[in-house]
């Protein structure tokens, strides 16, 4: 009875909601895929293909479809029949939201609940799903959080989650946000029972401003015991400017790692800042070089860089976060501990442009 209600609860939520806006994520781009399943999992599936239209219902043969480039275009295998199409797009019953399953063969399947728009593009199949905000942020923190993350800390990453969606749009040309920690880690939405739907309800709307505009908002694994500022990394400061803080828990029990990498690879580190840290981790992988904080020595023709914390630095410290709130702060102590000089504010407010 309990998770019915809730169910409930959390679709009345979204589908009603005053501050419910739409996010458009591009997802899988990781994977550069050349064909997807599309597949109805919970919802029955409407497919528009131009003039054609195919149905998918959960559990039945017709339940899946596969979309696969060609030529600059899509192919569309579904009912028997294959159509070539410029774009496919995938409803649930009047044009609503629906629940389904993306599977890239051989190597992932991955939920999601929205509109789908599926293009071609150099050779890829792209697509989008359209989803309203708060399931895109229960997406989010469901990916972002580690498990056993204290119900507080998952409000304040839901709030600065949500920043984000609502005040960085613009990082890609066809899409607002990619799935990816280039913008943020998304994944499949969370039980609605989950303590992340449930955070996730009990802030919903809320976002973080700063001189009455919201914040997009950044976040960091750990600050190794003080946050950075991105002026600090070389980032353009636009709006909010951040600052730095002491982070008490990251600064009494620093993550510590050591690395060690060519002179040359050194070399593209010897600016400081996060765009050369990414240089060597594209190189290297990804757990290259963990972090911004780290000294940095040669040792026998290799260059030795120690160091504290993971991640960019800038914004909410997940690690301290949870420190916090496992030791009694709530979720807006913590912002207000990460994000000086800001405010907890809801969407429905009339913001300054």
């Amino acid at each position: 009875m309990r998770r019915a209600f809730l169910f409930l609860i959390l679709g009345l939520l979204f589908a009603n909601s005053s501050c419910a806006q739409d996010v458009q994520i591009g997802v899988l781009g990781l994977f550069h895929p050349r064909q997807i399943t599309l597949r109805a999992s919970r919802d029955t599936l409407i497919v528009h293909a131009a003039e054609k239209m195919f149905v998918l219902e959960p559990g039945q043969r017709t339940s899946s479809a596969e979309i696969s480039s060609s030529e600059g275009k899509l192919l569309l295998r579904a009912g028997g029949s294959i159509t070539q199409i410029s774009e496919i797009i995938a409803t649930g019953r009047d044009d609503g939201r629906a629940s389904f399953t993306l599977t890239v063969s051989g190597k992932m399947s991955r939920s999601y609940r929205g509109r789908l728009v599926v293009k071609a593009e150099n050779g890829e199949v792209v697509p989008v799903v359209t989803m309203d905000l708060e399931t895109a942020v229960g997406s989010v923190v469901q990916a972002e959080s580690a498990p056993g993350t204290p119900l507080e800390a998952l409000e304040a990453q839901a709030v600065v989650a949500r920043s984000y969606f609502v005040a960085g749009r613009g990082r890609h040309h066809n899409f607002d946000f990619c799935d990816l920690t280039h913008c943020q880690f998304l994944r499949e939405p969370p039980n609605p029972d989950s303590p992340v739907a449930q955070a996730v309800l009990a802030t919903q709307g809320l976002v973080i401003a700063f001189q009455e505009k919201p914040v997009a908002a950044m976040y960091t694994r750990s600050c190794g015991g003080r946050t950075r500022t991105p002026a600090e990394l070389g980032f353009p400061v636009n709006g909010y400017p951040y600052f730095a803080v002491v982070c008490d828990y990251c600064y009494k029990n620093p993550p510590r790692w050591t690395r060690r990498i060519s002179p040359e690879e050194a070399a593209l580190l010897s600016r400081n800042s996060e765009a050369g840290r990414l240089a060597v981790d594209r190189q290297l992988g990804w757990n290259a070089v963990p972090g911004n904080s780290y000294t940095m020595q040669t040792v026998n023709g290799e260059v030795v860089l120690e160091g504290a914390g993971q991640g960019h630095g800038i914004g909410l410290c997940q690690r301290g976060a949870k420190a916090m709130a496992e030791n009694g702060a709530n979720y807006r102590e913590i912002i207000a501990h990460y994000f000086p000089n800001t405010l907890v504010e809801n969407l429905n407010k009339e913001f300054s442009h």
